[in-house]
This record gives C-alpha cells, structure tokens and sequence, in this order.
C-alpha cells in the first residue's frame, strides 16, 4: 500500500496549472484512483501477509536485524510461549557473515515445549534452525533428539552430525502442516543422557490455496484426495535452468536452488531465460500466482540441448535421493518461455519411469504464451525403491517441435500413517502400516510362493497334455491360457469365421486386458443409466475404474453388423497410435462372446452436440476454429505421423470427442484403413456416413487419404452453419448441406446461411479463409484436394484473423452501426427450430434461407437404401 500512500502524499507537489480547473482537478483525481485499484489489485496478488507470524530468536537478549528486513522475538518477548524445566541460553561470536538468528541457541536437557496461540486454522510452515557452534554447557554436534509438533513427528533421534557431514554449516528444516486447533505445540525431546537444541524458530501461516485437497496419484492411476489430512516437509526445491533464489526475493521465504547438481547429464540439457517481466500470471486463475512460485522461477527453464543428433528422440533427467519409505507430493512448474507460436511444444513428462503426463501442450491450457502452469503428482512410496527420478522428453505429436522443458520442481515428503515425517513411528509410539522393507519382503515371498505353485500346476498339467498337442495350433490353448473365459474373439474360432490366434494377448502391447467381471463392476452391471452413447457398434457406458479414474466403456452389440473385423482394427489401429488429439485406448475385453473397448472418458460428448441438437451453451467461433483445428492435427497425425499412414474413413462430428477443456480428440477407428505403400489407392467397399462420404470413393470404391479430406470439409460446413449434414424435411436443394453451402459460397453470400448464433462475432476475413478451406476439401476430385497439413494451415490462419478481429473489437464497438444485427442472446429452441433470413440478391429479388437447427442425425435412418454405408 505504500505506493498508493506516496501518490496521495505526492499530490500536494503537482503544479498549479495542472488544477486551474475543476475539470482538469476531477481528470487528475481519477487517474488516481485508476491507479490505486490497479495497484492494489496487483499488491493483493504479490503479497501475502499472514495471520500468523511467530519468529522467535532463540537464546536472543536483544531483538536481530536481519538483510530481508524480518523481526525476530528476543528471548525474553518469546518466554510467554516457552514452558521448561531445565535448559540453558548459549551464543557465539563466531558466526561472522551467517544470519543473526544462528548466533544464539537454547539448549534444553529434558522436554521442552513451545505453544503458540493461533489466530486463524490452516497450513503453517514450520521453520526450524539449527546451528552448532562451540559451546560451554554441551557439544551440539552429538545432540540427539527429537521434535513433534502435537499429532506430528517432525524429527526422530535427529543428530546434526549425522544429516550434514561438514557439520559447520546452519541447517534449515522446513515443513507445512494443516493445524486445525486454536494452540498449537513444537516439542523438542532429547535422548538420555544427551540434549536438544534450537536456534530459531518460525511459525507462519501459508496462503489458502498454496496446497489443495486433491492431486493426481501416479500408481494407481486416479485422483489422491484429502490431502489436507497429511503434513509435508519440502525436501527439494529446484529454479530449473536459473540461478538460486533466496528467502529475500520470495514472497514466503523460500528457497530455490540451482537444478544443475541434480540433472544426470548436464549434456543433454540447456537453460532458458527471459525476463520476469515477460511472465503473465493469469488473471482469472488467483490459484496460479505469484504465492506458488515467483516470476523468477518461470522465467527461467531447463530445456532439452543439443545432443548432435538430427531427430532428438532423449529426455532431460533429474534424480533425487529421497528417504524410499515414504510417498512424496511432486509439484512441477511449467512456463513455456521457449516457443515463437503457440501449440508448437509438446513433451512428456515422466516419474521413476512411469508417464506422468502425456502430450503436454501448455499454450493449450494456459491459451497463450509465457503463463505459469503448475502439475502436483502423488508418488506412492512403493515406487521409491531406486529414490525418485523425473523426466521430460519430446511427444510423438506431429508439428511439434522436438524439445521438453521444466521450469521448476517442488519434491514434499508425506506423512505416514502414523503422521510422522521421520521414521516409522508415531508420537505415541504406534508404528507404521507395514514397514516398507516388510512389504517389499512379503511381495518377494508371495511371487516366489507363487512361482512354486505356478511351476508344480504346469507340470501336472503336462503329465496330464492330451496326445495329439502336437498337432495343435499351440501348446497355450491347453497349457497357459491366457483368459478366464470359455469362448474368446480373440482366441478361439467365432461365427465370423477367424482363425485362433494369441495375438490379442495382452503382452503383444495392445492395451490392458479386462475381464468381464471387471467392466460389469466398473459399469454397474452395464446399468441404462449409465449410457453416455449410441453408435453402430454399440452402447457406449460410462464406467469407474481403478478407484475412481473414469473411462468410457464401449460394449459390441451382437445384432450389430459391426464384429470381429471392426474390433480387431480398433485395437490394432489406437494400439500403435498415442496423440494429444487421438482418443486413447485403454483396453479392450474379449470374454465369454463379448466384444468390449475401453476408452478414456472425453466428459464434453463429441462436436455435434455442441453444434445442434442438444440445450448446451452455443460455443463461440474462436471456440469452433480450435476445436477444427485440434481434429485436424489428429488427422494430419493419422496421415503422416506412421511409416505407412492411416485412413480414417469415418470421419464427422460425432466421431470428434471433447475433453473437459473443449480440446478435440479424433475416435472411431474401427474402419480405418492402412494407406497404400505402392499405389495412390486402397481397393475396398464403401463403408462411412452418408452425407460424409467422398463421392469419388463411392463411385470408384477406391479409398485415399483424400477421402478422409472430404469428409472433414463437411465437416467445417456443419460447424459453420450448425444444421445436420442431410435433412430431408428441407425444400429438396437444402438437403445436402455440402451441396446447399457451396451453392451459397459460389454466390459470395455464405455468410447468409451460417450459424445465427455466430452473426456480429465472426470475423468476415476469418469465416472467409474458413470457407475457402472447406471448398477445397468438397473438390469432386481427390488429386485437387489439399492435404490436411494444408488444411490445418489454413484453419491456424482463419483462428489468426479472429484473434485479430476479437482484440480490436472492443475499440470498434463504439462506432459500430445501429443496423448491425447482433447475435441472439438466447439459442433457438432446439429440435425442429428453423430461422428465416431474409436476404437481398444481386437483382434486388428477395431470397427465404432456411437455416434449420435440428437434433435429427443424419444416416441411414433417413435413407435406407444406403445401409451399408452407416458409419460407428
């Protein structure tokens, strides 16, 4: 606030010209004003000032200046909270250029306790110093002890000898815990004949939302709620690619140091920076600010470095030697200060060798550039047994640049069952669930118990072979079969006529193997309420697995025409394919006749519904542009990212699925067919949507990529005019959408016949570009059609022009026309709705354009003469 304060002190100092009117008085008076609110906004953001703030010297006669401005209580301002029987003040003069606070010590020869009231519940850090210098009364360095801080164990048997092999330097213990009492009590506990010391002490609250409820559990897979329940003592803290960062440039006095000791091979990795001034912390996301991290910290990065190779195909490690038998909460810091656009970079980030997370594209999230993003990871202790080790290395996303970076990383240790940070025993004196040497001692002795088991059934089993296994297909079928159920599609004969084959197991890297049992749980029994959709290879329900995480279960519906063959592609198909903007597979289940895919949950549903047909908010056209955009990116992956290509062959805006974040993800692959090596051509039946299909296909029956551009060019007329592909109940010319659109287009007035809901926000230049795009991809021949790398330009440059238009929007408005029409601030009821635009032609004729919003698919339904060509 001292800003705002000089400028009202300051203002005396102005000239008096400058207030020779009351005009010129009110204008000064409200760029004060103005000013003050934005400061305060931004002091309010920066700072924290706590409720709680105890600093205690201990052993200090007078209060300490320390170089970060902070005060201490000396020993005798703290006594009110101190309560022992038997301690001594120590200090030396020896502590040249060390903080004032270590100068001072108490030495306590039997418990002692500081209790501390409290003015507001929550997280605290706990700051505890220890320095052991020279001294009459006791010999620091063999000081044994512990300190619990009421339920807690800070520190168990602790000896700074034994954590500092130098021993002469000061030791900092930090720890964050959720106090929920209105006192609160450190106590320090010596051994026997031994004692316990403190140089300072810092009890300070910590911002509300610096730790929240729930994070992402590495193994198993899921969230990890109740995180408020368990205390924390950061063990790591690292500024990647940037120097150390001291308590005085932090908010919260932390520290941040230099990740280069830790990095495996410092040659794979080089620094980035910029600066601070570049980073933007999000205005409408107060959880991401200043408080988790300081600019500094996301103003500089780790990136991958030149290792001489064309195709940089390596990852940037970090490994950290951590106390194995505990979990440990992992907050990694993201900024990407690296690229020149946005969605260029695309990396993994993995832990002890698991992913972490995949194809992680921070313009995406954040929506720009430079904007701090922060991940928390819980890593079960069952994973520690080699310490902890982080990575980051380039996705497989086409179009990205090959490059991974990390801004900084937080490593917390967990508290245990016991609450204890030190040890495996609690404060009072109960013992930890299972020691970890005695789990991983039991899981020894069960897989050996088992092996035992396993070999003595495989040799009665032999004994028992049947005389003509030779003469089968494998010895498996008999001897290790790989499911439970009688009957499989992937591994016995069916109606369909495929051969037996193991190919399908679950070792062959095609996804995790499900047993029926499993789904039916996940499912609730495949329960009607659960149905989220409806497609030609079956019901599609929503399923919870693996203690929370939730998928999508799509189960075969055995009057489909769509078996076996579709099924089979399905899985070989997404099994190979891992893209930000693909639709990944689970696993599959292929017991008792079933026929069971399962996918991760996209909660949005797909395009269409979004489009028409449903009551959801109408999505903007920045919103349309990237949603075409990111299902471009998974097509052109589809095209090129493989050695031989694929074709999707299914292609429209049921099978483009959203996420939470509205970003698109291409499904349905149980048509998709592998490219052609030697020819321009696949030779095969029609299969795919009517009102989507390539008439050049259709006519010819020879499939290219270029089918798949077809099919997505209605696809950008669907999302431009939000109508259904075919509506039959339309005037005959109105049917076919992509018909009816290029007619309009031809005449310069498509923009008569799109979205209403679009009118007065879409850019003229932006929709232009767009339909120029859609045009190509509806050109009657494939050979004139562009590629979907082309098209994707294309769609960036539309989103380009938006941007561009949406900016200076607000300045326009002013001027803008009375006569303008204005979106509706309402959508059309949905079903059966139909707009009427009047429009004026060329000769002045007055021309009706039906623009119908309908919930009606288009398909086979409607013509049951094209049956065949009914897509999933």
């Amino acid at each position: 606030m001292k800003k705002i304060e000089n400028i009202h002190r300051n203002s005396s100092l102005l000239p008096l010209h400058f207030l020779s009117s009351s005009s010129s008085m009110a204008t000064i008076f409200l760029v004060i004003i103005l000013f003050a609110a934005i400061s305060s906004t931004c002091f309010s953001i920066n700072t924290f000032t706590p409720k709680d703030n105890f600093l205690i010297d201990c052993g200090a006669q007078n209060v300490p200046t320390l170089p970060d401005g902070r005060q201490f209580k000396s020993d005798q301002q703290a006594s009110s909270f101190l309560k022992t029987n038997d301690d001594y003040k120590v200090s030396t003069t020896d502590a040249n250029g060390i903080n004032p606070i270590y100068s001072n010590a108490r030495i306590f020869i039997q418990e002692a306790k500081y209790s501390f009231p409290l003015n507001q519940p929550g997280f605290h850090w706990i700051r505890l110093h220890f320095f052991a210098f020279q001294n009459s009364v006791f010999d620091l360095h063999k000081a044994t002890f512990s300190v619990n801080a009421d339920k807690y164990v800070l520190l168990h048997t602790f000896n700074i000898g034994n954590d500092n092999s130098t021993s002469v330097k000061p030791i900092l213990k930090e720890f964050l815990v959720n106090i929920t009492e209105p006192k609160f009590t450190i106590s320090f506990r010596p051994l026997k004949n031994s004692a316990a010391f403190i140089n300072a002490i810092e009890l300070v609250s910590a911002p509300d939302n610096l730790i929240f409820d729930n994070a992402v559990a590495l193994f198993p897979v899921g969230d990890f709620l109740g995180l408020s329940n368990y205390a924390f003592q950061p063990v790591y803290r690292l500024n990647n690619g940037g120097p150390l960062i001291t308590p005085a440039n932090d908010t919260l006095g932390r520290t941040w140091e230099s990740d280069e000791p830790f990095l495996t091979n410092k040659n794979l990795a080089r620094s980035a920076s910029v600066a601070t001034k570049v980073i933007k912390f999000p205005a409408d996301t107060p959880t991401i600010s200043p408080l988790i991290a300081p600019q500094s910290v996301y103003a500089s990065a780790t990136e991958m470095g030149d290792a001489g190779v064309d195709q940089p195909n390596f990852n940037v490690s970090w490994k950290f030697d951590v106390d194995t038998s505990f979990s440990y909460l992992l907050r990694m810091h993201f900024c990407d200060i690296v690229s020149k656009g946005l969605n260029e970079l695309y990396f993994n980030v993995y832990v002890n060798g698991k992913m972490a997370i995949s194809n992680l594209d921070l313009s995406a999230i954040t929506g720009t550039l430079a904007t701090p993003y922060y991940k928390d990871i819980v890593v079960n202790a069952s994973l520690m047994t080699e310490g902890l080790t982080v990575q980051v290395g380039p996705a497989s996303a086409e179009g990205g640049n090959a490059n991974a970076i990390m801004n900084g990383i937080e490593i917390l240790k967990i508290s245990n069952s016991v609450d204890s940070l030190d040890g495996e025993f609690g404060v009072d004196g109960r013992k930890a669930n299972g020691s970890h040497r005695g789990a991983v001692a039991a899981i020894g002795f069960g897989m050996m118990f088992g092996a035992f088991v396993g070999l003595g059934a495989m040799v009665v089993k032999w004994h028992k072979r049947p005389q003509d296994w030779q003469k089968k297909n494998s010895f498996s079928s008999w001897l290790l079969p790989l499911h439970a159920g009688d009957t499989s599609f992937l591994s016995s004969k069916n109606s369909m006529g495929s051969n037996k084959s193991n190919f399908y197991s679950s070792t062959r890297g095609l996804g995790r193997y499900f047993s029926f049992a499993e789904l039916q749980e996940a499912t609730k029994n495949f329960d009607s309420s659960a149905i989220i959709g409806v497609g030609g290879f079956g019901n599609v329900y929503l399923g919870v697995i693996d203690e929370g995480t939730k998928v999508a279960v799509k189960r075969g519906n055995p009057q489909s025409e769509q078996g076996i063959n579709e099924f089979q592609t399905e899985i070989q198909m997404l099994s190979k394919l891992r893209h930000r903007h693909l639709v990944s597979l689970i696993g599959y289940c292929d017991e008792n006749d079933e026929m069971i895919l399962v996918y991760e949950y996209m909660p949005n549903g797909h395009f269409r519904d979004h489009l028409y047909g449903k009551s959801l908010p109408s999505l903007s056209w920045k919103q349309r542009l990237e949603i075409c955009i990111g299902a471009a990116r998974g097509l052109h992956y589809l095209h090129t990212g493989t050695a031989q290509g694929i074709i999707h062959r299914d292609v429209k805006t049921t099978n483009i699925l959203l996420d939470e974040n509205l970003t698109a993800k291409v499904s349905d692959f149980g048509l998709s067919k592998d490219a052609p090596m030697d020819q321009g051509h696949v030779s095969t039946a029609v299969k795919g949507s009517f009102g989507y299909l390539d008439p050049e296909y259709f006519r010819r029956q020879q499939l290219t990529d270029k089918s798949d551009v077809y099919s997505f060019g209605v696809v950008l007329l669907e999302a431009l005019c939000a109508r259904p592909v075919i509506s039959p109940q339309l005037p005959r010319e109105q049917v076919n959408l992509a018909d009816w659109a290029m007619q309009w287009k031809r005449k310069g007035l498509l923009d008569k016949i799109i979205d209403p809901l679009l009118v007065g926000s879409i850019n003229p230049e932006s929709m232009k570009k767009f339909a120029e795009a859609a045009e190509k991809c509806l050109a009657e021949h494939g050979v004139d059609r562009p590629s979907m790398g082309d098209v994707l330009w294309n769609l960036e440059y539309a989103l380009q022009l938006q941007d561009a238009f949406t900016e200076g929007k607000t300045d326009d408005e002013a001027a803008r026309p009375s006569n303008v029409v204005v979106a509706p601030s309402h959508s059309p009821t949905p079903s059966t709705t139909t707009t009427t635009i009047t429009t004026s032609s060329d000769n002045n004729e007055q021309a009706q354009v039906q623009a119908p919003r309908s919930d009606e698919h288009s398909g086979t339904v409607m013509f049951p003469q094209f049956s065949n060509l009914n897509g999933r």
